[in-house]
């Protein structure tokens, strides 16, 4: 059995009236147990050269539906206006700006569900990594 752990720690001495430490640990497993992630893409990276426009990443027919998938992705640019609109069935998810990596859950239902990646400009990295309950 596979095991993956993610790690997030928050800090800041100056956002709140007191300082902010927060840290806080998940291992990933399958839906409904405890029984570890074993599937993955590997991880990746993706140049986006020439014109700029929405591309698929992952398609939802692809992959089981309901299941516990972790996706993780990273802007590893190093331009603070450059980023990567995010999308899931047509809803935009978030901006992903320079250095900006996200780890969210995707539930692959159907066709309808890929996720989608739109770069601002031209010439940016994307790393990313699926994790899959597979």
């Amino acid at each position: 059995m596979a095991t993956t752990t993610a790690t997030l720690t928050l800090s800041s001495t100056d956002l709140l009236s007191d300082e902010l430490s927060l840290s806080t640990t998940a291992t990933l497993t399958q839906a409904g147990n405890a029984t570890g992630l074993t599937g993955t893409t590997g991880l990746a990276r993706k140049t986006v050269t020439g014109g700029h426009a929405q591309y698929v990443l992952f398609d939802g027919s692809d992959y089981t539906a309901d299941k516990a998938h972790k996706l993780y992705l990273k802007n590893v640019s190093t331009t603070a206006a450059q980023y990567f609109l995010i999308t899931v069935n047509a809803e935009d998810v978030g901006r992903l700006y320079a250095g900006d990596w996200a780890l969210i859950p995707w539930s692959a239902h159907d066709a309808d569900n890929d996720i989608k990646i739109d770069p601002s400009a031209n010439d940016m990295t994307l790393e990313y990594m699926l994790f899959t309950d597979e």
